[in-house]
């Protein structure tokens, strides 16, 4: 089987106006022949006007969540249906800031996962230890534990990616060593192709946590690194762009 292909993909999280679609635009205009796949998830307010600012280019665009039904009285909330009209291609799914923050388990990331797919579009779904797991030594199962209560079986053969983002990484500067991310997608590997039998193999697997130009290439060829999800360094165009390079 072929290796994956490698996907970067920005997360721009509560950030951005209109004005900042320059940015995106420019990212479009530098991307050039790189042998991976890029996308930008922008806040959802943004998503119709970047898909149409980015209709034509090689840069996908992907929501940063997506509730679990189609549609309903979930006010405030937006379905994967919506993102997939306004021209959404792929879903971050899970993150970190989801898990903690809103208390999001494994169940209604599976769910949502799947409501990603009745829509058409790409999950990004993803999993992560905090700091006290991994002091504790529990990296390795809890991060297995979360691919495999998140990724529902309807993802057998469809395209999706795990983004490995270890909490105590996110936006502080810190990064697990080399060894330590590729241990931990070795580990993620392994339990695809246990879920998922030779089609756990093509999905990219992507590290994400304070991925920035001066690592990225580090990072970005270890083993069974297929790409990254970028969050702050994907809202400046020169940044992002220099990660995409580094494939």
């Amino acid at each position: 089987m072929t290796a994956p292909t490698p996907l970067i993909a920005g997360n721009w999280k509560m950030n951005g106006l209109s004005a900042s679609l320059a940015e995106a635009e420019a990212i479009a205009r530098g991307v050039g022949d790189c042998p991976g796949r890029v996308a930008i998830c922008p806040p959802a307010v943004l998503t119709h006007q970047m898909a149409e600012a980015l209709s034509g280019t090689r840069v996908l665009v992907g929501g940063q969540d997506a509730h679990w039904d189609d549609f309903g009285a979930f006010t405030g909330d937006i379905s994967a249906e919506m993102l997939a009209d306004v021209g959404a291609k792929l879903v971050i799914l899970g993150h970190s800031e989801r898990r903690e923050g809103y208390r999001e388990t494994d169940e209604i990331v599976a769910k949502k996962a799947q409501a990603a797919l009745r829509a058409g579009l790409e999950p990004i779904v993803c999993v992560g230890e905090t700091l006290a797991q991994r002091k504790a030594g529990e990296a390795l199962a809890v991060v297995t534990g979360q691919v495999r209560g998140s990724l529902p079986p309807e993802l057998a053969g469809q395209a999706f990616s795990v983004a490995y983002e270890p909490v105590w990484a996110i936006g502080t500067g810190l990064t697990p060593t080399t060894p330590e991310i590729e241990e931990v997608h070795r580990a993620i590997r392994a339990t695809l192709v246990e879920m998922f039998g030779e089609a756990g193999r093509a999905p990219p697997i992507l590290y994400g946590g304070s991925v920035k130009p001066g690592n990225a290439a580090e990072i970005l060829h270890a083993d069974e690194v297929g790409g990254a999800l970028v969050g702050g360094a994907s809202l400046k165009a020169a940044d992002f762009l220099a990660i995409v390079q580094a494939l």
